[in-house]
């Protein structure tokens, strides 16, 4: 299975369970005003263009939680916003039991350990064993340089991953986290959490610039370590990192992705089926950006995990005072090109806009 069994059933239960009763108090919507004090906010400006309003906009519920329990990093990626958009709050972190709040609060069965780098949370194991016992599926996204120095203060566990970030072989790489030797580190990495028992995945992001080619030679010199599997997105422009060179349209995405079939066929991607087709330009999905909700040292930030229009204090405010009608493409700017697994995949585990067959599929790559 491409999951642990129990992982693949307790998600499955739980956007039934939703979708039939979502929380009332999640469907309001509440006027209020942007965040002012934002350096990155972009005005929104209404135009007369016909919506479509989204399919589950009236059933609002979150799949997976983005926990950022701290900003500082030992890296520049060029791709990143976080360290540019929180330089003010860079050296603070969230409390151990401000975490568990707020996976409590809103109730995902996932939750995405990210950053910053988390590894440098002090509190990281012990974070990581009370969503544990909380039954939670847990991905780690970390730069991998420091798994082998802290990995006696995790457990195996089922539904513990370590998610290593990697965007091409070693030369690539490099380059694109700014230091040389942060492969190698992240492969012992890798290296070490397997020989211990544990499941590595990887998380890739598509630039321009990216060789799928490259990519693929990634993949495999990756499964000589048994690696479990590997999540892909394309890159987005946050509004915090301006090159615009970086990163691609729509139909730069379609272009870069039109064969990933054949890599999907070759290899565990955790990107599911749907989601793949909707990168190729095969399908169309709005997103879905309370799906993945992100809470860091400024509380939860919305709309989404890339653009920051605002904080709140608790999870019904997002959910509520967040005009979620005012995003996605052809609503707002920023969205225009925007693909991200963290919007799209929401849309596609949801079932949104399916097609006759999308059960089978689905089930067919869960159970490979």
């Amino acid at each position: 299975m491409r999951f642990p069994l129990s992982m693949t059933a307790g998600m499955a239960g739980y956007i039934a369970r939703n979708k039939f009763r979502p929380k009332p108090e999640w469907q309001k919507t509440v006027l209020s005003q942007p965040d002012a004090a934002n350096p990155f906010h972009i005005v929104y400006t209404h135009t007369d263009a016909p919506r479509q309003p989204h399919p589950m906009i009236n059933k609002r519920f979150p799949l997976v939680l983005m926990l950022e329990p701290l900003h500082t990093c030992n890296l520049t990626c060029t791709g990143c916003g976080r360290i540019r958009e929180y330089e003010s709050t860079i050296t603070q972190k969230l409390s151990l039991q401000q975490c568990l709040n707020a996976v409590d609060e809103c109730g995902t069965p996932i939750v995405s350990i990210c950053g910053g780098e988390p590894m440098l949370y002090p509190e990281i194991g012990p974070l990581a064993a009370k969503l544990i016992e909380r039954n939670k599926t847990i991905y780690l996204c970390t730069n991998g340089m420091f798994i082998v120095k802290r990995l006696k203060e995790f457990k195996p566990a089922d539904k513990f991953f370590f998610n290593v970030h990697l965007d091409g072989m070693e030369k690539n790489h490099d380059i694109a986290v700014e230091r040389e030797g942060v492969f190698r580190e992240a492969i012992e990495g890798v290296k070490a959490a397997k020989q211990a028992g544990f499941r590595v995945c990887t998380n890739t992001t598509v630039y321009k610039e990216t060789d799928m080619n490259e990519l693929e030679e990634m993949f495999e010199y990756l499964a000589q370590f048994d690696v479990d599997g590997h999540t892909i997105s394309p890159a987005y422009g946050y509004s915090a990192v301006n090159d615009r060179e970086i990163f691609m349209t729509r139909d730069d995405i379609h272009e870069k992705f039109k064969d990933i079939d054949r890599l999907a066929a070759k290899f565990p991607l955790f990107s599911t089926p749907t989601y793949l087709e909707f990168l190729q330009g095969k399908r169309d999905y709005p997103c879905t950006a309370w799906g993945n909700p992100t809470y860091n040292v400024k509380g939860w930030k919305g709309p989404c995990y890339l653009i920051t229009d605002g904080h709140y204090q608790t999870f019904e405010e997002l959910m509520t005072k967040t005009q979620w009608e005012n995003y996605g493409a052809g609503n707002d700017p920023r969205c225009d090109h925007c693909m991200v697994h963290c919007g799209f995949e929401p849309s596609a585990a949801l079932g949104i806009n399916a097609k006759l067959g999308d059960t089978f599929k689905l089930m067919t790559w869960a159970f490979r």
